[in-house]
């Protein structure tokens, strides 16, 4: 009886051996469409479907579904990578106990390294790679957010960027929203689906993969954590003292390819790449279809040598450890960039500067959530096939830390979820300072004619050149309020209370008056014209200015909404809920039937 088990357990494990070896040989001929068409074509949205859903036959680690419908009726796929795994639902992840890693790509549709780099990375856990970071995590993978803007493919629609020579999508999705800054308003589906897959799924860490074509500077890829003042110093001291200088260093030295915080140069007399002039001014520190990424602070003192170059010169070395801030200068979302000290003069040392503090953008988003957020920028005028691998570089490094600290990153979540902010001040505006100067890589660029339709695009030279600038790369408040104990929404306030919702905010009706409340009595009531802009649509942006005072005799009636402070996703209700946030209900009008031309007080009040 036992010789026969086992030369039946023999058999089937040849057979499970044999069916194994097969899958992998099917995998390891499954080509993604950038590397079928030689770099020369991204995916379409049928191409990734169809990858995905064939990676998903072939390995028990893979499991495809779908998360949502853009405005257009695509489905928007996803597929969960892990060990045990019954399926893809949230359940099933958040049961495995292990560190949820979510990893977003194209949502803006023309910078599609990212989506490459995802299906890439898919095959390669597929076929048994990586094995060691399935014991400590999970990753969720969003390879094609913006399907829609996928689909419109066109030669110009990246300018200089250098490929996919045969067309890539668009910034927008078909609505004309730009994603990256739908975060706090959610007004796309597919937005709305993206706040779903947070509320469900939950990650620990979250990936948004960019392209950057500003500045010609020297990096391969740029890359930001979370910039808004509010994220905890919890988030902060493990991204800018470890993981990205880890994966700086890291990178460094198994490639030979440097990587630094997202920035584009401003100011002095000189111009840089794309960029010039002061920030704020028109062309200051542009970087046309980025937007993302940025900050660098101590990269070189925790990560020893991850800022050297060949020829010992070192590259993307903070010269302190202080905290500073920039804005990149284009003021889109509406954000007005707020400027520490004077624009530089003709000749004056030039500036590395970021983008904007704002939640609207994912990694400030995924920050006032109390997660982890990288944020990278492939260097556009790199090849295609070099801006593919150097996502996938980035992405394999940062998981490797991730793996080594999952425990840790898990319990920094946890943590932060049970610690209330009740009582604390914090900022509801923000503007850069300028830290000490830093030295950055610069570059140079050539130009080479696509042999499509012969329009000139931007290639990258292997030319280095260091430059001190000044460090405008952080950000500090302008205006704050203390956190209070409770907000409380009045029922007929229905487009606050339903976004809310989405974002997966604690709330409860109140069953009976409260009284001991606050006022906010406006000083100061604006908005700006609507603009039709893909980063604010038709929204005339709304502007707060007063102050909090005890409200005699003034209830709060039955039936309100209490949304107390004390709960996981605390900082970004208050950065929602609070009047001045330049980012909140207030901003994007979802109170404006409470705030017409003569009104005096903000019609949420709170309790301290």
């Amino acid at each position: 009886m036992f010789r026969n088990c086992a030369a039946f357990a023999l058999v089937a494990a040849v057979f499970t051996a044999a069916g194994s070896a097969q899958q992998t040989a099917s995998l390891a001929t499954l080509l993604t469409t950038a590397e079928s068409s030689g770099f020369k074509s991204t995916s379409t949205h049928a191409d990734v479907v169809k990858f995905l859903q064939t990676v998903d036959a072939a390995s028990p680690l893979v499991h495809y579904t779908t998360y949502g419908k853009t405005s257009e009726g695509r489905e928007m796929p996803l597929v969960v990578v892990g060990t045990g795994l019954a399926n893809a639902s949230a359940s099933a992840v958040r049961a495995t106990n292990r560190l949820r890693v979510h990893i977003q790509a194209n949502i803006h549709a023309g910078e599609v390294e990212g989506k490459e780099a995802a299906q890439i990375l898919l095959r390669e856990l597929a076929m048994g790679q990586h094995a060691d970071w399935l014991r400590s995590m999970v990753l969720i993978i969003t390879p094609i957010y913006n399907a829609d803007g996928n689909e419109r493919f066109a030669l110009t629609n990246r300018g200089r960027q250098n490929g996919p020579i045969n067309g890539m999508g668009t910034r927008a999705q078909a609505q004309g929203i730009n994603l990256n800054r739908d975060y706090m308003k959610l007004d796309a589906p597919e937005g709305q689906a993206s706040a779903k897959l947070w509320v469900d799924y939950d990650p620990h860490v979250s990936f948004d993969l960019h392209t950057s074509d500003g500045s010609a500077h020297g990096y391969f890829l740029t890359y930001s954590p979370p910039l808004n003042p509010n994220t905890s110093d919890l988030i902060m001291n493990v991204m800018k003292n470890e993981w990205f200088p880890f994966v700086t260093k890291t990178v460094k030295q198994k490639y030979g390819w440097d990587m630094f915080y997202y920035g584009n140069v401003a100011g002095g007399g000189r111009r840089g790449g794309r960029a010039g002039g002061a920030p704020g001014a028109p062309g200051g520190g542009q970087a046309a279809g980025a937007q993302t990424g940025g900050a660098a602070v101590g990269q070189a003192r925790a990560g020893g040598a991850a800022g050297q170059t060949t020829g010992g010169q070192v590259a993307g070395r903070a010269a302190g450890q202080a905290a500073a801030g920039a804005q990149t200068g284009r003021g889109q979302g509406g954000v007005t960039p707020e400027v520490v000290g004077a624009p530089p003069q003709a000749g004056a040392m030039r500036t590395w500067a970021t983008f904007e503090h704002v939640p609207r953008f994912h990694n400030n988003y995924v920050g006032l959530r109390n997660r982890f957020a990288l944020l990278s920028e492939a260097f556009a005028y790199a090849t295609f096939e070099d801006r593919i691998k150097a996502t996938g570089y980035f992405v394999e490094e940062a998981l490797n830390f991730a793996h080594q600290n999952a425990d840790r990153l898990k319990r920094i979540v946890s943590d932060l979820d049970r610690q209330s902010i009740v009582g604390q001040t914090l900022g509801t505006r923000a503007q850069m300072k300028a830290g000490p100067p830093i030295e950055i890589l610069m570059g140079e660029v050539e130009d080479e004619v696509n042999p499509v339709n012969g329009a000139v695009m931007n290639r990258r030279k292997d030319v280095v050149k260091p430059e001190m600038m000044i460090d405008r790369l952080w950000f500090e408040p302008t205006s704050t309020e203390e956190v209070p104990a409770e907000y409380f929404i009045p029922a007929a306030a229905t487009k606050a209370i339903e976004l809310l919702r989405k974002h997966g905010v604690q709330m409860r009706q109140v069953t009976s008056p409260v009284t001991g409340v606050e006022q906010f009595t406006i000083t100061s009531n604006t908005t700006r014209p609507p603009t039709g802009s893909i980063d604010t649509q038709q929204h005339a942006l709304r502007t707060l200015a007063g102050s909090w005072a005890a409200a005699q005799g003034v209830t709060v009636p039955g039936g309100s909404w209490a949304v107390p402070m004390n709960q996981p996703l605390g900082r970004l209700a208050f950065y929602l809920l609070a009047p001045t946030s330049d980012d909140g209900v207030t901003t994007w009008n979802f109170l404006d039937e409470f705030l017409g031309e003569g009104t005096t007080t903000y019609p949420i009040m709170r309790k301290r």
